[in-house]
């Protein structure tokens, strides 16, 4: 039984002839220092357990530092792999719209090219036309000239001048029609 410093302080020990009673005395005292002993037996115990309770609390505390860190860390690593992919997808566009304007000039010197062919094509039919309808050409079997289709308009192909123009082969690459041969020779 522990007892209080206030219950120390009121104990009334027995007087005898001569004083205190020993046996008493012996007892009070005896009660006191198991009393004393079991608070400082207790008081031992908490400063065990504080000096765990310490520990493991500067164990969290460094815990805790730790993942601060590491959370910076990973938003760090996280930013910089947002701006690495930016600055790729950028380079990605960037790669893809030089391909483009690439491609869209490439198409379009092909276009300028088939352009230009049709164009000397267009000529080289027009002088063959201009050829045939200059020659005279007698009909099958009459001996006279043959009759003169109508007018059309000019820029017509021969599809659509009808039935009556005779048809003219297209030369092939590099060839020149029959018509310019008789002309330029």
């Amino acid at each position: 039984m522990a007892l209080t410093p206030v219950e120390i302080r009121h104990i009334q020990l027995k007087r005898g002839l001569f004083g205190y009673r020993k046996a008493s005395v012996h007892r009070m005292m005896d009660d006191i220092a198991d009393s004393f002993e079991t608070v400082w037996r207790e008081r031992s115990q908490l400063v065990e357990r504080v000096d765990e309770l310490e520990t493991e609390v500067s164990r969290h505390v460094e815990l805790e530092g730790l993942l601060r860190s590491t959370l910076v860390s990973a938003e760090r690593a996280s930013q910089d792999l947002k701006e690495a992919a930016r600055r790729e997808s950028d380079v990605i566009v960037a790669e893809a719209n030089a391909e483009a304007r690439k491609l869209l000039r490439d198409a379009i010197t092909e276009k300028e090219s088939l352009m230009g062919d049709v164009r000397r094509v267009q000529a080289l039919l027009r002088s063959a036309l201009a050829v045939v309808d200059e020659t005279p050409v007698e009909a099958a079997g009459t001996g006279r000239a043959p009759e003169q289709p109508e007018e059309q308009p000019s820029g017509w192909t021969m599809e659509q001048r009808g039935p009556q123009a005779a048809p003219v082969a297209l030369p092939s690459a590099g060839e020149e029609p029959e018509g310019i041969r008789k002309l330029a020779g």
